[in-house]
């Protein structure tokens, strides 16, 4: 594994930082989602909002998009976290800032951020440098998941409480996986404690994208080949409800781009929708 990448964030989840922060900057209100930290995490480069991939125009529909999976993922942890889940795990956590922008919330919580552990001593420094600081409350998990590390295994030994619910969420992660990969990964889910909620993003096949949304679904499909991280799996929502209940769930869900879209944007003056091409599965143990 090559220094750089031991010691900075991975470079996806800089660009769903800088979307997120756009869309305060460059959309009117009513946000969806307020996010600057993110920024001030990444810090980029004075000229970042010239880059290609920034186009406020272009990139509308990802920003939409990335700023409606979080809402939704944060709208589904505080109703969760009012009933009985006291933990959340997010997997793949990158530059999440739920627990910087929520503490009304995530200090109700034990939040456990799992990610790769170049990434998560960078965002550890980062945070401290920038006076947020990281609670008691808030466990940075480093798993090294290249060399066969259980995510399972290090939020136990962080404090993750294997009797009490949880809710966990793993967004934009399992296009990257094998669909055995993404089995084992929902067997392990499955395997949580009674009154647990996980939500999972999946992309679906080409022919289920939106037509006029296809051309940047290519585009995001070649530029993570291009960058050696190809997506490898594409479920339809029938595939997807499947595999859980293969896995072991009994409550099953499916949440459509289409109903995130009816959630966040219907009545926007300014035509905002986030594109389609990725769904949810909500499972419930």
């Amino acid at each position: 594994m090559d220094e750089e990448r031991t010691s900075s964030p991975d470079q996806t989840a800089v660009r769903v930082a800088l979307w997120r922060a756009m869309h305060v900057l460059v959309d009117p209100p009513p946000h969806v989602l307020e996010d600057e930290v993110g920024l001030r995490l990444a810090a980029p480069d004075a000229g970042w909002r010239d880059r290609p991939d920034m186009d406020p125009v272009f990139t509308s529909g990802f920003r939409a998009h990335v700023v409606a999976r979080s809402r939704f993922i944060e709208d589904l942890v505080a109703a969760q976290a009012a009933r009985a889940a006291g933990q959340y795990v997010l997997l793949g956590a990158g530059l999440d800032t739920f627990a910087q922008r929520r503490p009304d919330v995530a200090a109700r919580l034990r939040v456990f951020e799992v990610d790769q552990p170049g990434p998560q001593a960078w965002k550890r420094r980062r945070l401290t440098e920038l006076g947020y600081g990281v609670p008691d409350w808030l466990r940075l998990v480093p798993v090294d998941f290249e060399a066969g590390g259980s995510w399972r295994d290090e939020i136990a030994a962080a404090g993750f409480d294997a009797v009490r619910p949880a809710v966990v969420a793993s967004a934009g992660v399992s296009m990257y996986l094998t669909r055995e990969a993404n089995a084992a990964t929902l067997r392990e889910l499955a395997s949580l404690a009674a009154g647990s909620t996980v939500a999972m993003t999946f992309q679906l096949p080409a022919e289920l994208v939106d037509e006029r949304d296809r051309p940047g679904r290519q585009i995001a499909v070649d530029g993570a080949e291009r960058s050696g991280t190809p997506f490898i799996s594409f479920f339809t929502p029938a595939e997807m409800l499947a595999l859980a209940r293969e896995a072991g769930f009994t409550d099953v869900r499916h949440v459509s781009g289409t109903t995130l879209n009816e959630r966040y944007f219907a009545g926007r003056a300014d035509g905002l929708r986030m594109s389609t091409g990725e769904d949810f599965l909500v499972a419930a143990t």
